[in-house]
């Protein structure tokens, strides 16, 4: 067999430095990376090289158009590449963190993805009236809230995933899982087809998989987060995440206000005036204080 020396695909799921690249007539073709660091992930475009017949090598990562990540002060941890939308869910319970919540928003508008924050779960009414209370104030900002429940009617979240390639956020009880089966009958058995291709068994989680919707639409799953740094993020870019700060920014007394303890802060003003919710002001302040 003459092997093909190189080729483009896309990486369709990842574990450890083993990938699976689906290559344009949609061969799935696993592939490791060179040396002991990988900064390739699910979503990336990448130029391969074939090894064999059926395994190859990634060369580069081709340009990307967005890059999900988060970080600490030693490392980034990358999440997913070439994505336009985030869907961060959460559920009527257990609690969701607002603080976890936040930060996927700040980092999706750094890098100027659509967002949707779905409220799972809303089948537990009593829960449904606290949850929707708890995220009021991100829809008084302007964010989109969908509300469903994903083992009874996932058909709503169906238009929010046309003609999008969306990555799914969520920290573990959520629901994530019951939302990906639901909307994905088949990805069990993509999973299972996967781990095989990559030799990885039937108990390995993989960090990351993309499920093609249909030609247009696709959704990257990866596992849940129980946190998320912004160690990479400075104050104002931060800021600036808080999408309702907007008509605020850069009108306060001191050019490099911090929001903290100065005078004639304007975002303090405008939440004593009700026009900013006090716990998003406060989230802020703790965020931006260390963005770990």
């Amino acid at each position: 067999m003459t092997l093909s020396p190189c080729g483009i695909g896309q990486i369709v799921a990842a574990y450890s430095r083993q990938y699976l690249v689906e290559l344009p007539d949609g061969e799935l073709l696993p592939c490791l990376s060179r040396g002991k660091t990988s900064e390739f992930v699910c979503g990336d475009n990448v130029e391969i090289k074939r090894t064999s017949s059926n395994q190859g090598v990634i060369e580069c990562t081709l340009p990307r158009l967005s890059l999900l990540f988060r970080s600490d002060a030693y490392r980034r941890k990358y999440i997913a590449a070439n994505i336009t939308q985030i869907i961060i869910v959460v559920a009527t319970e257990p609690p969701f963190s607002d603080e976890l919540l936040t930060r996927c928003l700040i980092a999706a508008h750094e890098q100027k993805l659509a967002t949707l924050i779905v409220l799972n779960k809303c089948d537990l009414q009593s829960a449904t009236i606290q949850a929707r209370a708890q995220l009021s104030p991100y829809q008084n900002a302007g964010y989109r809230i969908l509300e469903l429940s994903a083992k009874d009617n996932i058909e709503p979240l169906r238009p929010y995933l046309e003609n999008q390639t969306s990555v799914l956020i969520g920290q573990s009880g959520m629901g994530k899982s019951t939302l990906i089966n639901a909307l994905l009958p088949d990805a069990q058995a993509v999973t299972r087809e996967i781990s095989s291709a990559l030799n990885s068994g039937k108990h390995t989680t993989t960090r990351s998989h993309l499920y093609h919707i249909n030609a247009h639409s696709h959704l990257i799953d990866c596992p849940g987060v129980q946190a998320f740094g912004l160690h990479h993020l400075n104050a104002d870019t931060i800021a600036a995440g808080f999408v309702e700060f907007s008509p605020y920014l850069g009108k306060c007394r001191f050019s490099n206000c911090s929001h903290q303890h100065e005078p004639d802060c304007t975002l303090k003003m405008a939440q004593q005036q009700g026009k900013i919710d006090a716990r998003r002001l406060k989230l802020f302040q703790e965020i931006s204080q260390g963005a770990f």
